[in-house]
């Protein structure tokens, strides 16, 4: 892995990964983390889609700019302090919500959140996410990034209770 890994453009990030459902395996962090809740998916989804309402709910996020949640439509919001600018990849109703984003100017991400649901009215939540740029790895670790996939899922979980 190199400290100096940028990954692939945005708009190639975009299209060619989060568009079709992957992250940047070569990235210098990646994490996946699932939950599975006591909810159905559509109520799953109508929390999780309404990012509107995410800080209501959600700790540390802080919907600065949003239009229409759509493949394509851009949004800018912040998470624990971080501006992020964002844009929907996939936005699959009772299924997946899929953007990529840039901080700081030069680190890429794309985060994908996948919704299966389950026998019994209960939903599987698997959140993905790879992150890279130049020094990452030297400020920010899996294991923060893990924890950000967690505290978002048992947030998420409570609020669909």
């Amino acid at each position: 892995m190199s400290l100096l890994y940028s990954g692939p453009s945005l708009a190639v990030l975009h299209d060619e990964y989060a568009a079709r459902g992957r992250v940047d395996p070569d990235a210098q962090l990646t994490s996946s983390s699932r939950l599975v809740v006591d909810a159905p998916v559509d109520r799953v989804w109508t929390v999780m889609g309404d990012l509107r309402a995410w800080p209501s709910w959600a700790s540390g996020i802080r919907i600065l700019e949003l239009g229409d949640v759509r493949p394509g439509a851009p949004f800018r919001w912040r998470l624990n302090g971080v501006p992020l600018r964002s844009r929907f990849a996939v936005v699959d109703p009772q299924r997946e919500l899929t953007w990529t984003g840039t901080f700081l100017g030069c680190y890429r991400a794309v985060d994908r959140h996948v919704l299966e649901p389950l026998e019994g009215g209960r939903t599987r939540i698997t959140v993905e996410e790879s992150l890279a740029g130049p020094l990452l790895p030297l400020f920010y670790r899996e294991s923060m990034l893990r924890a950000n996939h967690e505290r978002w899922l048992s947030d998420l979980a409570r609020a669909t209770a």
